[in-house]
């Protein structure tokens, strides 16, 4: 395959072929998360996915309105920068201040370029679509369908992932109501999407959403079951979820304690289609069960 793209480009066979060729990369590129996914070293793919991301990029110069190339771009530096810089900035927190401020600036960077390519990918099929879900939300939301779900979620996590490191920045913080509307449109097309992406994603979510504070928690619980539901108990990610959102609002340190040890019982290599966000997941638990101390007040 690379190969015979490589021969087409370099051939100068006009723009339509060179367009055909790019395109069919791009649909191969946008059809080929499982291979990251279920992959066990997260070393080798924090390492590996700059170079695909860029590859990405470098195809979108050429294809701009290509929606495969625009959802790979979107959920990718999504995942890239929670995975491999937001996790290493909080873990850097408490050792040098400095050194995590620069990497949740990196993180938000890259939050938001996702949230760009999620939101152009909403903009080839829907002009104005952007200008019209911050004046007319509901209007924007109506527009959208069931096959706009993956491209909704991913900007939407992308862009809630940006304001979460960015407290200090108020126009950010001020696109909250498109977020929320682009989630909950998403939800309300295909809530069990991605076998339940959304209902994990709102387990973090219910807890901070504006003005919902009155049983937030019960909302989030009731994400969290529908997730493990779905997932088959087979996912670390809502069990760590759960502990870092809801048990320590609580203040219930013997369930954090318990949702993360399950997290970490999870057996990576049972589904290998979770297999790489379980061990991050399962990273990120081991970090929190070493701040127990910190997160609760005896």
């Amino acid at each position: 395959m690379w190969l015979a793209v490589a021969v087409a480009l370099a051939a100068g066979c006009g723009c339509s072929i060179k367009r055909y060729a790019i395109n069919k990369l791009g649909d191969s590129l946008a059809a080929s998360g499982t291979t990251y996914a279920s992959d066990d070293d997260p070393q080798l793919i924090r390492e590996a996915l700059p170079f695909s991301l860029k590859l990405i990029e470098s195809l979108l110069a050429e294809s701009p309105r290509h929606r495969g190339l625009l959802f790979a771009a979107a959920s990718g530096f999504t995942q890239y920068a929670y995975a491999f810089v937001h996790q290493d900035a909080d873990e850097m927190e408490e050792r040098d201040l400095a050194v995590s401020t620069v990497l949740k600036t990196r993180a938000r960077r890259l939050y938001l370029r996702a949230r760009n390519y999620g939101m152009r990918g909403l903009e080839v099929r829907y002009p104005g679509f952007e200008i019209q879900l911050r004046d007319q939300p509901a209007a924007a939301a109506a527009r959208l369908t069931r096959a706009d779900v993956p491209l909704a979620y991913w900007t939407a996590v992308s862009w809630a992932a940006a304001i979460s490191v960015s407290k200090d920045n108020p126009d950010l913080v001020a696109a909250q109501p498109m977020v929320e509307t682009l989630i909950d449109s998403a939800f309300n097309l295909n809530e069990d999407f991605d076998q339940g992406a959304i209902q994990s994603f709102l387990i973090t979510y219910e807890m901070g959403r504006p003005g919902g504070e009155t049983g937030a928690a019960a909302r989030s619980r009731k994400r969290f079951a529908r997730a493990m539901e779905l997932t088959g108990g087979h996912q670390a990610g809502p069990l760590v979820s759960l502990a870092e959102n809801v048990s320590v609002a609580a203040q219930n340190r013997k369930e954090f304690e318990e949702l993360l040890k399950r997290a970490l019982e999870i057996d990576a290599d049972a589904k290998p289609d979770y297999r790489l966000a379980n061990l991050v997941a399962q990273r990120r638990a081991r970090w929190l069960l070493g701040r127990v101390d910190r997160l609760f007040v005896d």
